[in-house]
């Protein structure tokens, strides 16, 4: 059967930028990182498990092609002994390990950063394909297919119907929850097609080579994640991974990441500094108007014209929340949508809720504090009650 990942492209843009940031400042990190799902499965995922470990002995065979490499070179951003370094990776096969236990897949990943913070989004990627394979494909792609031409069309008559000052745009993020690889490329390129010009992009750096669209990511959860335990005052850790960030990128992947503390505590940190140097935010728990709103007054207060900036919604969205977010936001501020498990895995199954989270760094916890009840993550009750007290977050 053909491996479910045939390239170490087919990963999502942002596990590049947080690398290259982490190789460059922090090369001799420590991570630990576990997966778990969140919802019951219809079928067991522990069933899965020869067949996860297969996959990843042939992931860990991979290396990026002098194509893929000419690929990555041509992002400006990516600098030269980055790529350079790509050219020698492999991944090892000893930092990860797949085993059953019980019903559930365990699969957990440790060793040098640089060297397992690549994995996450491979591991989501076959656990998912390897379970949907277990389903009629041929039934349910019909479905899909009809489901995708009613988002493109919801898009087209949304849009006409309430015209803003910033124009609708979203974009693919649903690499991590995916139906299957070729279902992905298939959305893309419909929406490509179809979809032209509200369709910006994929986070899917294969799809967008493939298919010539934009690639597009900045960080995630883990980057800023990796400071609570790396050297700096954990109060000042927020503050220094968004100034790592400035100093690494200087002007581009300008979203900043809001929800690993909290909105509260994000916007403390958030200063006048920060929000000019950075073109926008993302929001990933919460309300999303709510937390549109006070990231619209926090512009407000510092004098910056939010017209200047980008908002960009990625929490479980489908198209008509994100038209409905854009008839709220769009005539005072840019807004942008990354669209997920709406696009990629909507074909009537149940899609898995799948995550491989960061879990510790240095031998230390670390912890994300969600701005939505139930996302919060932490295995140390310790840590993030001292969290928790150090950044003023209540709950």
């Amino acid at each position: 059967m053909t491996p479910v990942i045939g390239s170490l492209l087919d990963t999502d843009l942002y596990k590049f930028t947080m690398w290259q940031a982490m190789l460059h400042r922090h090369p001799g990190t420590q991570a630990a990182y576990r997966f778990t799902c969140r919802n019951v499965p219809a079928l067991p995922l522990a069933a899965l498990c020869d067949a996860v470990n297969r996959e990843l002995d042939q992931l860990c065979a991979l290396a990026f092609t002098e194509a893929e490499l000419g690929y990555l070179r041509g992002l400006r951003y990516l600098k030269a002994d980055f790529v350079d370094f790509l050219r020698i990776f492999r991944f090892q096969r000893r930092f990860i390990e797949a085993r059953a236990e019980g019903d559930r897949l365990a699969v957990e990943v440790e060793g040098p950063m640089v060297h397992v913070m690549f994995f996450e989004l491979f591991v989501l990627a076959i656990v998912n394909e390897l379970y949907f394979r277990q389903l009629d494909a041929a039934g349910v792609l019909p479905e899909g297919r009809r489901r995708l031409a009613a988002k493109v069309a919801a898009v087209r008559a949304g849009v006409a119907a309430a015209p803003r000052r910033h124009p609708f745009a979203f974009v693919d993020f649903g690499l991590r929850r995916r139906f299957s690889g070729a279902w992905q490329r298939e959305v893309v390129a419909t929406l490509q097609a179809e979809a032209a010009p509200w369709f910006q992009g994929t986070s899917n750096v294969a799809l967008a080579r493939a298919l010539g669209v934009p690639p597009v990511g900045t960080m995630g959860h883990e980057y800023l994640q990796a400071y609570q335990a790396l050297g700096v005052r954990l109060r000042d850790s927020q503050a220094a991974a968004l100034e790592d960030w400035v100093k690494e990128y200087r002007g581009d992947l300008g979203i900043a990441l809001t929800d690993v503390i909290g909105m509260d505590a994000f916007l403390a940190d958030f200063d006048l500094y920060f929000a000019k140097l950075f073109d926008g935010l993302r929001h990933d728990s919460g309300d999303p108007v709510a937390w549109g709103e006070q990231a619209l007054a926090h512009y407000a207060r510092l004098g910056v014209d939010p017209h200047t900036k980008r908002l960009v919604f990625s929490d479980g969205l489908d198209i008509g929340r994100a038209l409905a977010l854009h008839g709220h936001f769009a005539d005072r501020v840019p807004v942008v949508f990354g669209i997920g498990t709406h696009l990629t895995n909507d074909l009537g199954p149940a899609p898995l809720q799948v995550v491989m989270k960061l879990v510790r760094v240095n031998g230390q916890p670390v912890a994300k504090i969600s701005d939505s009840p139930g996302k919060t993550q932490c295995d140390d009750a310790t840590f993030l009650a001292y969290l928790r007290q150090v950044f003023g977050v209540v709950g």
